[in-house]
């Protein structure tokens, strides 16, 4: 017993110093390859090793390949004569800087080693690259050549080459995020004709602007006066209701009057015409008695004849006295 035991702590005393050791980083997936097998099956592994980890195998007998599943950045621009060129759908020649956001999908890493190379920049060489010529410029080429200084139908272009560009990556094992339109070129005298004519809208689109800025100034100006006209109309019609009713109120005014001097001088003429009745008659001698008698009261009368010597008086306390006695009797 004691030998069975000293010979599995020899075995794996053996075993473990004939070991290779392969590892993963942090960002890292890893590939295990047999080249013999003893314990498992030949060839690529199917099952990805996860990131962050150390593995043992017996020395010799595999091969081991590590992919980055970090996020990765495909530039391709004029700098490195890299940069996509095309016709647009009007015929004429575009290049444009293009980048591609991707990654690998770790549970595809053993398909990528088999069917596509051994590191992490072998599949961006040989797939990456080819569908962005491919797929992504095939959603570019649908634009017209003026349609590529407008930013919303650039992004529109872009996404649309982004989503082909994954239909196509995707079950290969790359996942591709975002395809990002950089700056284009046109044949330079060209680039100038658009860009005069782009110039050309823009100016024609600012005078527009600046007439419709006119108008609106000119309409809310004329509403403005407008709003002025009918404060002034509505104030001088107040003025006149407030005159008129003031005319008006002098009309009655003066109408009252007029009325009450008509019965007043109506009142004062009956009152005339009755005294003139009653002086017509018996009272009316009477009063005019009584009124040379009150104003011969007091006085002593001289009677002077034309002819002769003779001087008579007259009393006319008598003369008073008798027109009052025949005022009583006419009054009985």
């Amino acid at each position: 017993m004691r030998a069975l035991a000293l010979g599995i702590v020899a075995s794996l005393a053996l075993s473990f110093s004939g070991c290779s050791c392969h590892s993963t980083g942090a960002n890292e997936v890893g590939v295990l390859t047999r080249k013999v097998a003893p314990f498992g099956q030949k060839g690529v592994q199917e099952e990805p090793y996860p990131s962050g980890g150390t593995y043992f195998f017996l020395f010799g007998t595999t091969d081991w390949h590590r992919f980055e599943t970090k996020l990765q950045n495909l530039r391709m621009v004029k700098d490195s004569n890299d940069d996509v060129d095309f016709k647009t759908v009007d015929g004429n020649d575009i290049s444009v800087d293009i980048t591609v956001a991707w990654r690998i999908d770790p549970a595809k890493a053993s398909f990528l080693l088999m069917k596509v190379g051994e590191s992490t920049q072998d599949i961006q060489d040989r797939v990456v690259r080819p569908g962005v010529r491919a797929y992504v410029r095939d959603a570019l080429n649908k634009l017209k050549s003026e349609e590529f200084y407008e930013a919303d139908r650039r992004f529109k272009a872009a996404e649309e080459g982004r989503v082909l560009l994954a239909g196509a990556l995707n079950p290969e094992g790359v996942i591709v995020e975002q395809v990002i339109l950089g700056e284009h070129r046109f044949n330079p005298e060209y680039e100038a004709v658009i860009r005069d004519k782009k110039l050309a809208e823009q100016n024609a689109e600012k005078l527009k602007s600046e007439a419709l800025a006119a108008a609106e100034g000119s309409k809310r100006n004329f509403e403005a006066a407008k709003g002025q006209v009918a404060q002034q109309i509505a104030q001088v019609a107040g003025t006149l209701a407030q005159v008129k009713l003031g005319a008006d109120a002098s009309l009655i005014q003066s109408q009252n009057e007029a009325e009450a001097i008509l019965i007043e001088a109506r009142a004062n003429a009956q009152a005339i015409e009755k005294r003139n009745a009653a002086l017509a008659g018996v009272g009316g001698r009477t009063m005019v008695k009584l009124a040379i008698a009150e104003a011969m009261a007091g006085k002593r009368i001289i009677l002077i004849p034309s002819k002769g010597a003779n001087i008579q008086t007259l009393d006319v306390n008598q003369i008073v006295n008798k027109i009052a006695a025949d005022k009583a009797v006419d009054t009985k």
